[in-house]
């Protein structure tokens, strides 16, 4: 099967009875107040591998009840995140679907129409305590020392005293009664799960005075009606999940199946928290991270996956469809490994350097990589950004590199820009002897311009020649490269291939002659 270069996703077909009710539906819903970092792509993942593993649909849904906190673009952005992670929604906003809207700001109508369903049965009430209250309720409560919450008053109000309130127009929002009684709840992840959530909150509010649901609301009833049929969504929400199952035994609706899973932390146990910044989907995206290592990394914390321990390998997605298993989800919270990251990342390269398809693609990278850091140069102006000779460097540096973004390091500036500077030579006879051992290197075949042979070439050349073979090298260093380190000059001269390498040398004789001397240090401009 050929690999999609970018994402190297299969991306897999379903039968007809994908829209049935008891078929696997799973859905991530994120809020776009920001952009999508590590933890909720891990949640986004974990959704999609357990539809695709179960012939299931996974559908993205975008919980905006939350208008003042909205980012604009941020939707647009979250999605293509998402895409260039591979994972691929069966239903979306973009895309559409067959229980759309799949933005909750769309979906007005459907909750005004089931919070009527609760207030009706006795279940809601609308509560026009103001917010001069509410915040004295919760200083008095934070002054004796207990905890914060609502204290039910307007569920007791009477249904004259309701309709007399609404009648004046007093703002009001609606509540949801919370149960004296909670039930204990099987958690895919965490096994029996108890919450008594009367102990911490008061009724919750259901619908805000702006007309809009609240979270956990618009999170009920939207995967009743888009037929969700298992929730997996990160530990946190673990105690809402009580006030959510009387949301639906309010209703008379049968609930998902839940499943929480733990935390990802720091390599120092910290929490991650969305004001960091290399935690952002898009920071791994600007630094040259493949979409597939950073599936692994995120894979390789936490289990979920039927597969040996301790080794290192690039699952495709294929290979963790097949390997996730929910029932192996640890329970504890995972430290992300960065350096786990970095070797997954060298893999992929290797990986995909080996298929000759994914060529054009890598050798476009590099050479928007390359402009970006140099953005003072061309190729007109000093950058080697020939196809072959990035094809070249890609192949060496293969297994020396973790990240493209390392290409363009100072130690590997050498492999695009020509030096701006010229070595101090103290001994003129060096001028002639580099003139000769460029029309020497015009000798040489191609076949036989590489590391090994070079090495014993520039030793027979410094011998016959009788020239200090480190004084001839420290020279060649600086016209080649102009750093003090790095690469031998043997394998520096087969990495820039022949031509650049006479060219390079070459600037020594042309800056001699126009200033007709044998002695110089000048910056040269290009």
């Amino acid at each position: 099967m050929q690999r999609n270069i970018l994402f190297r996703v299969v991306a897999l077909r379903f039968s007809q009875k994908r829209f049935y009710k008891k078929q696997v539906r799973v859905r991530f819903a994120p809020s776009p107040t920001g952009e999508l970092h590590i933890g909720g792509l891990r949640t986004a993942l974990y959704n999609y591998l357990y539809a695709r593993s179960n012939d299931g649909a996974f559908i993205l849904r975008i919980e905006d009840t939350d208008q003042l906190r909205v980012v604009p673009g941020a939707m647009e952005k979250l999605h293509d995140d998402l895409l260039w992670a591979g994972i691929i929604p069966d239903e979306d906003p973009i895309r559409g679907g067959p229980m759309g809207p799949y933005i909750q700001s769309k979906r007005l109508d459907f909750y005004s129409e089931q919070v009527l369903k609760l207030l009706n049965k006795k279940a809601a009430y609308h509560c026009f305590c103001t917010n001069l209250r509410l915040d004295i309720l919760r200083r008095e409560a934070i002054k004796s020392h207990q905890i914060p919450k609502y204290d039910n008053r307007c569920r007791h109000l009477s249904d004259e005293e309701v309709k007399e309130k609404l009648n004046k127009g007093v703002d009001h929002c609606i509540r949801f009664k919370l149960s004296e009684t909670y039930d204990p709840f099987q958690d895919m992840i965490f096994g029996t799960v108890e919450h008594d959530i009367s102990i911490n909150e008061g009724d919750p509010v259901i619908i805000k005075s702006d007309g809009f649901p609240t979270y956990h609301f618009a999170n009920v009833v939207d995967d009743h009606f888009m037929e969700i049929t298992h929730v997996l969504r990160g530990a946190e929400w673990k105690v809402s999940t009580p006030k959510h199952l009387m949301l639906y035994k309010a209703f008379g609706w049968e609930a998902p199946k839940y499943g929480h899973l733990p935390l990802l932390l720091n390599k120092d146990n910290t929490k991650l928290s969305k004001r960091q910044g290399d935690i952002k989907v898009d920071w791994f995206r600007k630094t040259g991270i493949f979409p597939l290592a950073l599936i692994n990394y995120i894979t390789h914390a936490g289990g979920g996956f039927q597969r040996n321990q301790g080794s290192q390998q690039l699952y495709s997605y294929e290979d963790l469809i097949k390997q996730f298993d929910v029932t192996k989800i640890n329970i504890n919270s995972t430290k992300l490994e960065p350096l786990k990251l970095q070797e997954f990342n060298k893999i992929e390269i290797s990986n995909l350097l080996a298929d000759k398809a994914n060529h054009a693609f890598l050798i476009s990278r590099v050479k928007k990589l390359v402009t970006s850091a140099f953005p003072n140069r061309s190729p007109e102006g000093g950058l080697q950004l020939e196809d072959s000779h990035i094809l070249k460097v890609l192949q060496w540096v293969q297994n020396r590199i973790t990240n493209l973004s390392d290409l363009v390091a100072e130690d590997l500036s050498f492999l695009w820009v020509i030096p701006t500077t010229l070595p101090d030579i103290t001994e003129p006879k060096y001028f002639e002897i580099i003139d000769l051992l460029i029309i020497k290197l015009t000798e040489i075949n191609d076949e036989e311009f590489v590391k090994m042979e070079l090495s014993k070439f520039l030793k027979q050349f410094a011998k016959q020649n009788d020239v200090s073979f480190p004084t001839l090298m420290k020279i060649m260093r600086g016209l080649l490269s102009g750093l003090k380190d790095g690469p031998s000059i043997s394998e520096m001269m087969d990495i820039l291939g022949k031509n650049i390498t006479i060219q390079r040398l070459k600037r020594l004789s042309l800056n001699n002659q126009s200033h007709g001397q044998a002695h110089t240090c000048h910056q040269l401009k290009f």
